[in-house]
C-alpha cells in the first residue's frame, strides 16, 4: 500500500555519506552540500535570496489583483474583466512553469531565474508606456516571467537542501507567502496616495532588486546530457506529466491548493454573511494567513514525529473536514476552525513539494518542480470556480461541504492503495 511505501521511502531519503556518487545516486549527508560543496553559511544566504525570488512571485500577483477594482473603475471594466485579469497571470504560470522547468534543467537554474526576474521587471514597466486597456498583455508577460523565476528558485532550494529539505522548503514557502500578506497593504497605500500605475513601478523595483541580489548565487551549468537528442527531450517532457514517481504528489498538491484557494477566497464571503464587519473579517484573514505561513517551517518537525505518510493522510483529512465544518460555526469557533484548516494546508503544501524533490533525479529537478507548480496553479484556479458554481446554484454551505468532500475523496485511493503503481520507487531512489 501507499502508506507502507511512503514510510519505506522516507528511510531512503536520509543522508548516507558525504559524497555525490553520480547521476542517480544522491548519497551526501550535510544539507545542501551537493556536488557544489558550498558552505552551509553561504547556503543559508542563498536560501534567503531564493525565498525573496519566491516573494516576488506572490507580491507581483497580489499587489495588482487586490487593486483591480481601482483599475476597473478607471477603465470601465466589469467583474468578468477583473476575473480575466486575475486569471491570466495564473494561466500563464500553468502553461509556462513546466516549460521553464525543462529549460532550467538543460540551461541552468540560475540563468533561468535571472532571466525570469528581468522579464517580470521590464514587463511591469510596460504598463507605464502602453494604453491601460492593454493591462492583460502586461499581466500575461508578468506571469510568464514569474513562472521562470518561481520554478527555478524553488528547484534550487530543492537541490541545495535535497536530503534535509523540509525546514528550508518551509522557510522558502513562508517568505514567499509574505507577499500575499504585505502586498495588499503596500498596494493600497500606493493607490491611495499616488496612482494605480505606480503599482507596476513597485513591481519593477522589487523584481530588479532581487535579480541583482540573485547574481551572487553560484551558477549551475545545467545538464548537458540532454542537449544532443531533441526527440528524446520532447518525449521526456511529455512523459514527465504522468511519471509514476510524481503523479500522486501532483494530485495531492492540486487538491490541497484547491482547498487553500477556497479557504482564502470564500472564507471572507462567509464572514461577511455571518455578520463580521470588515475590520473583524480582515483580522481573521490575517490570522489565517499567519497560521498558513508560520506552520510551514515546522512541517519537517511534524512529519518526523508523526511519520511522513501519517502526516500527509492526517493533514488531508483535517483540512477537508475543517473546510466542511466552517459553514456550521459562528464567532470564535469560526476563527479557530479556519486557523486549524490553514495550518493543515500549509503542512501538506510543504511536504508535497518535499516529496517531489526527493523523488527527482539529478538533472530533472526543474521539470519536476515546474510540473508541480502547474498542478498547483490548476488547483488555485479550480477551487474558487468550484465553490462559486456550487454556491451560486445551491448554497454557500453546500459549496464548502461538497468541496471538502472532494478533498476527502482523495484519501480513498491513498489508503486503499489503488495508486500503488504510482508510488515512489524505493529502488530507484536508493540506487
Amino acid at each position: 500500500m501507499l502508506i507502507k511505501n511512503l514510510n519505506a521511502a522516507g528511510k531512503t531519503w536520509r543522508p548516507l555519506s558525504r559524497k555525490y556518487t553520480g547521476l542517480k545516486g544522491w548519497t551526501m549527508s550535510d544539507a545542501g552540500k551537493m556536488f557544489l560543496n558550498i558552505p552551509r553559511s553561504r547556503l543559508m544566504v542563498y536560501l534567503l535570496i531564493l525565498s525573496l525570488a519566491g516573494f516576488v512571485t506572490s507580491f507581483g500577483a497580489h499587489i495588482i489583483a487586490v487593486n483591480l477594482p481601482s483599475y476597473a473603475k478607471m477603465a470601465g471594466t466589469g467583474f468578468f474583466g477583473i476575473g480575466v485579469l486575475i486569471a491570466i497571470y495564473d494561466l500563464a504560470e500553468v502553461i509556462a512553469k513546466p516549460v521553464f522547468g525543462f529549460v532550467a534543467d538543460k540551461k541552468g537554474m540560475k540563468v533561468t531565474m535571472i532571466a525570469g526576474l528581468l522579464v517580470f521587471s521590464l514587463s511591469s514597466l510596460l504598463y507605464i508606456v502602453l494604453d491601460p486597456a492593454l493591462l492583460i498583455l502586461v499581466r500575461l508577460l508578468q506571469g510568464i516571467g514569474a513562472a521562470a523565476f518561481s520554478v527555478a528558485s524553488m528547484a534550487l532550494v530543492a537541490e541545495y537542501f535535497k536530503n534535509d529539505l523540509e525546514g528550508p522548503m518551509g522557510i522558502y514557502n513562508a517568505i514567499k507567502g509574505l507577499g500575499y500578506v504585505i502586498s495588499p497593504v503596500v498596494g493600497g497605500a500606493i493607490v491611495l496616495y499616488s496612482d494605480f500605475s505606480y503599482l507596476f513601478v513597485a513591481c519593477f523595483f522589487v523584481g530588479i532588486a532581487v535579480m541583482f541580489v540573485g547574481l551572487f548565487i553560484k551558477r549551475d551549468s545545467g545538464n548537458k546530457k540532454f542537449d544532443d537528442d531533441d526527440d528524446d527531450d520532447i518525449m521526456r517532457f511529455i512523459g514527465s506529466f504522468k511519471d509514476s514517481r510524481f503523479l500522486p504528489w501532483y494530485l495531492v498538491t492540486m487538491v490541497n491548493m484547491m482547498l487553500m484557494a477556497i479557504l482564502f477566497g470564500f472564507l471572507p464571503v462567509y464572514l461577511n454573511v455571518s455578520g463580521f464587519d470588515p475590520l473583524m473579517a480582515g483580522s481573521v484573514m490575517a490570522a489565517v494567513a499567519l497560521a498558513f505561513l508560520t506552520i510551514q517551517p515546522l512541517s519537517g518537525v511534524i512529519s518526523k514525529r508523526l511519520g511522513f505518510s501519517r502526516t500527509i493522510l492526517a493533514g488531508l483529512a483535517a483540512e477537508a473536514l475543517f473546510l466542511m465544518i466552517i459553514p456550521f460555526t459562528s464567532g470564535w469557533l469560526t476563527v479557530i476552525v479556519s486557523i486549524l484548516d490553514a495550518a493543515a494546508i500549509g503542512v501538506i503544501w510543504t511536504l508535497g513539494a518535499v516529496a517531489v524533490a526527493k523523488a527527482a533525479y539529478e538533472g530533472e529537478m526543474g521539470l519536476a518542480m515546474g510540473n508541480l507548480g502547474s498542478y498547483k496553479e490548476i488547483g488555485d484556479m479550480a477551487g474558487p470556480l468550484a465553490i462559486g458554481l456550487i454556491s451560486q446554484f445551491i448554497s454557500l454551505t453546500a459549496g464548502f461541504v461538497l468541496c471538502g468532500m472532494l478533498g476527502l475523496a482523495v484519501l480513498a485511493p491513498l489508503i486503499l492503495g489503488s495508486l500503488r503503481s504510482r508510488t515512489i520507487s524505493i529502488t530507484k531512489i536508493a540506487r
